[in-house]
């Protein structure tokens, strides 16, 4: 795989974007290169830049058209553009749709969305309606676009406001906001307040709360150990405090003694109000079940009682206020859990507070029309939301409307017609015409008997075993040009109406979960996660004093930068060069900017992580997974000339040092061995040039300078050239070929790799060591636990999402430099020999929390303990200040092996290897590891596995 590829694809992220503005995007980089000022925008990019430029200055609507072709919106002011836009629509044989407006239809009413901002007592509100009971929506069907300010009505039922989901509260956490005159505004997606609403006042004040029933479920049954359930049975709770997922777990078992199977488990919406209850206040609960699904894995509706009221009495007494707030909450939760029980309809809600929390943070980005599509959602009926959130976290993008039924949806076509007619989804039968470019999307939605059907339409046969894609292949070839009517009229008639997410809606859906996010790996899935208690995320504040992104012009360069990632992708997977090489030209022009501006990138200063987010530091990815490219293609010079232009434009950046490198092999290639050399010396100054990359400079400017001047490299050449101890073990191969993973026969006789032939020497014959192979892993996993309040720390602009597992400054220079004190101070701890003691409580505090480098189950925390104390205080001290400056550049190429062994209950010694195999040798970033662990006092080695000599 080209370097870079892996980290470009982390970029573009799991689900590729709609790319609507690809043909504008690529057909006008030669002019992007003469002007080095942005490509020209056509079709929507069009609108994007001149929102851009009215942006602070709120352009009138009115100055907006709509393409009568193709149906795109226009500034009405470029008439270049407009004619230029409507050349090409006209050249590619478009026509209009009846739902789009002409030319002549220019003005357009600006809507009367209002995303209310909260003020510092309105704490628990994301998103909310000026008046409680009203929600003011714009309806948009597929006859007219047009926005009529009339369109406004009430609607209490679909109006779901964030303070009515409990989904989220397992990873509440406080939020301060300095935006917009919004201070210590929260940002949890759960409200306790909300909740307690529900309760009935006079419980409060009713010391008798005994015949109070509590509706809620049963969940987790995958757990039970029974399947079968007795509705004539009386069920009981009972706390499960060393539940690994969620320690305020409560169980659900069979009241009667002698059917003690765990039948699952409250959720723990529920739970973490009850929890108290019954530990601190003592209460017991009794219920029954209501009724019996259908599915034996499914939610089970139960009611619950409290029986032993009088056991309260004095813990009542002495935290009156704290008991009736559990209780208030409790009831709030049970009966919010009612309104929307089946896990099937969270995706709904979890779309909803996405919508809502999303809108709420960055109104500033999106126009008055996108508001009012998005708010639009809210006001859709139940069925036709969750339908949408089917739809879109499916591949799709086309989906036959008599394929579709989801048993939450009671009418899956009513719910059609409602996003079919608010622009939600769209169907080419509407249009009874099938165009080019939808022909390959629909055709795999087809059958093999119907593709086979038709070729015959196309007069053209296949052999008994052609896979789908190579019919599929025939038939395009075929409808090159245009669709025939005969194919076309098949296809229609064949798959009936099909629909799928509309352009408007997957990308501003797309948007809202990137800005929710912050990162294309997470989706809807992450909420779902977190529902079922797979996932659990830690507590933190997130203290915002400045955006993502300050301004919609900023959202859109990034956006239009992942585009043409994503293209670049493509088109290296589909082997197409002039495409690759448009994407370069392209990335290098707009890469350009930001230093042409006097914006260099920067990575040393306190939002240097904020850098992450704009389209410059997207595009460097692109020239480089570019430059991987020219180097496979042997194409050097213009590799070089790529390096050169990301060592000009990003000045202080961690990725210096391995572009350094590779400009300076590059020259060694074109036999430019002085100026290598040079660059490499050059290097050696850079402060941004580290671990692996610095190593390698040493090594080359020591290898081509041929001794060289013995002052400058007087400094390193001592340290790179030191000997690091080898050991070497036989053992008998299974294979001996090049390019194949080393397998040999333990001791044992079976099959293993050279890393546990290596544990089997040195738990035998080596020394009689325990250890592990983890290679970076356990060591993140210590530093990780150990440094828990430090990640985890106030930082401000660090953490704005609830899906974090460690703060966006973790990679970067500032994490240290901002938390310099409390990081010292808990360095001193681990040093004085305190490392053990604090990795038991946050282990006991945090256990089975997601955190950046944590593996929980891989590592038990015995082994940590026994490895934490055989390390020793100021080895294990060091590794975590190098981790703690520079976790980008020493969070991977630890040694393979972590061995220990305990001499009595307080002392031990450990020993670190690095095992290669008879084809491998070290890395650079190895080597690095290896002489930083030397200079620390590791003992430290090389264990090379060989295959034993053959007998003759």
């Amino acid at each position: 795989m080209l370097t870079g590829r892996e980290s470009l694809l982390r970029v573009i992220g799991k689900r590729r974007r709609y790319l609507p503005s690809r043909h504008s995007i690529l057909s006008a980089a030669s002019s992007a290169l003469e002007s080095c000022s942005g490509l020209c925008e056509k079709d929507e990019n069009a609108q994007r830049h001149s929102v851009e430029k009215g942006a602070d200055g709120g352009r009138d609507a009115a100055e907006w058209v709509n393409c009568p072709v193709c149906g795109a919106r226009l500034p009405s002011l470029d008439n270049t553009l407009i004619n230029s836009h409507l050349d090409e629509c006209l050249a590619k044989g478009n026509k209009r749709k009846l739902s789009q407006l002409t030319l002549l239809q220019l003005n357009f009413s600006r809507s009367k969305v209002t995303v209310h901002s909260s003020g510092p007592d309105d704490k628990e509100n994301l998103l909310v309606p000026s008046e409680p009971n009203r929600i003011a929506t714009f309806h948009t069907n597929h006859y007219s676009n047009e926005l009529d300010d009339s369109e406004v009505y009430e609607d209490n039922h679909h109006s779901i406001s964030l303070r009515n989901n409990p989904f989220l509260s397992c990873v509440e956490s406080f939020v301060d906001k300095d935006i917009a005159n919004n201070k210590s505004v929260s940002l949890s997606l759960h409200s306790e307040d909300e909740s307690a609403k529900h309760a009935p006042e006079e419980c409060l004040d009713n010391y008798d709360i005994s015949m109070v029933f509590i509706p809620t479920f049963i969940v987790g049954r995958r757990y039970s150990s029974r399947q079968e359930l007795d509705p004539e049975s009386r069920i009981c709770l009972s706390r499960d405090p060393k539940n690994v997922k969620d320690p305020n777990a409560i169980q659900v078992l069979y009241a009667d003694s002698e059917n003690d199977n765990m039948l699952g488990y409250i959720p723990r919406e529920l739970a973490q109000y009850l929890s108290p209850l019954v530990d601190k206040f003592h209460l017991r609960f009794e219920g029954t079940i209501t009724s019996l699904p259908k599915d034996c894995r499914a939610a089970v509706p139960i009611q619950i009682v409290c029986n032993n009221l009088q056991l309260c009495d004095q813990a009542y007494c002495d935290n009156i206020q704290e008991f009736k707030s559990l209780w208030s909450h409790a009831l709030g939760v049970g009966e919010l859990g009612m309104t929307n029980p089946s896990a099937t309809t969270r995706y709904q809600r979890n779309l909803v507070l996405l919508i809502q929390d999303v809108l709420k943070s960055h109104p500033h980005l999106f126009t008055v029309a996108e508001i009012s599509f998005l708010e639009a959602f809210n006001s859709l009926p139940d069925d036709s939301q969750r339908l949408f959130a089917r739809l879109y976290t499916r591949k799709g993008p086309w989906f036959r409307v008599s394929n579709i039924s989801y048993p939450e949806i009671s009418d899956c076509h009513q719910a059609i017609e409602g996003l079919l007619e608010t622009g939600y989804l769209c169907s080419f039968l509407r249009r009874n015409k099938l165009e080019n470019n939808d022909l390959e999307e629909i055709l795999n939605i087809l059958n093999m008997d119907e593709l086979r059907e038709a070729l015959h339409v196309l007069n053209k046969k296949c052999k008994h075993g052609t896979r789908k894609q190579d019919i599929i292949h025939v038939i395009l070839s075929s409808s090159k040009n245009m669709v025939s009517p005969e194919l076309q009229s098949f296809i229609l008639a064949i798959t009936g109406s099909c629909v799928k997410v509309s352009p408007l809606a997957e990308s501003l859906m797309w948007r809202a979960e990137r800005l929710f996010f912050l990162n294309g790996e997470q989706d809807l899935s992450a909420f779902l996660l977190v529902d079922l208690g797979i996932v659990k995320y830690p507590s933190y504040r997130c203290i915002l004093s400045e955006q993502i992104f300050p301004n919609r012009s900023d959202l859109l360069s990034y956006e239009e930068a992942i585009e043409v990632s994503q293209i670049m992708v493509e088109s290296l997977d589909e082997n197409n060069s002039e495409l690759v090489f448009r994407c370069i030209e392209i990335s290098i022009s707009r890469m350009s900017i930001p230093l042409e501006e006097g914006k260099p990138s920067s990575c040393g200063s306190m939002s240097a992580f904020l850098s992450y987010f704009s389209a410059s530091w997207v595009y460097s990815k692109v020239v480089l997974l570019g430059v991987s490219f020219l180097e496979r293609e042997k194409r050097y010079i213009e590799a070089i000339n790529l390096l050169r232009q990301l060592l000009k434009t990003f000045i202080s950046d961690g990725r210096r040092g391995y572009w350094t490198l590779r400009l300076s092999v590059d020259l060694e290639h074109l036999g430019r061995v002085d100026e290598s050399l040079q660059v490499a010396e050059d290097g050696l100054l850079d402060p941004w040039v580290r671990a692996g990359s610095r190593v390698a400079l040493q090594r080359r400017v020591l290898r081509l300078g041929f001794g060289g001047s013995a002052t400058f490299h007087a400094s390193y050449s001592k340290s790179v050239k030191r000997k690091i101890f080898e050991v070497h073990v036989q053992g008998r191969p299974l294979n001996n070929k090049a390019g194949m993973k080393s397998i040999f026969y333990g001791e044992d006789g079976e099959q293993c790799g050279v890393e546990q032939l290596a544990l089997q020497y040195y738990a035998g014959e080596g020394g009689g060591w325990k250890g592990v192979h983890t290679e970076s892993g356990i060591w993140l996993t210590i530093f990780g636990i150990l440094m828990w309040d430090v990640i985890f720390a106030d930082v401000p602009n660090v953490f704005r999402t609830k899906f974090q597992t460690a703060p966006l400054d973790l990679e970067t220079d500032s994490f240290y430099e901002v938390r310099k004190s409390i990081i010292e101070a808990l360095l001193d701890k681990i040093q004085n020999g305190m490392a053990e003691e604090i990795l038991i409580t946050a282990w006991e505090s945090h256990v089975g929390t997601a955190c950046r480098g944590v593996n929980w189950e891989r590592h038990s925390l015995p082994d940590l303990r026994a490895a934490v104390k055989c390390i020793g205080g100021p080895c294990l001290a060091s590794i975590c200040r190098h981790l703690a400056q520079d976790y980008r550049s020493w969070s991977s190429g630890m040694p393979d092996l972590l061995l220990w062994r305990l001499h009595n209950c307080y002392r031990g010694e450990a020993k670190l290897v690095e095992v290669k195999g008879p084809r491998d040798r070290l890395s650079e970033q190895q080597r690095a590891w290896l002489l930083v662990l030397m200079d620390c006092g590791f003992d430290v080695e090389v264990c090379k596995v060989t295959p034993a000599p053959v007998a003759a």
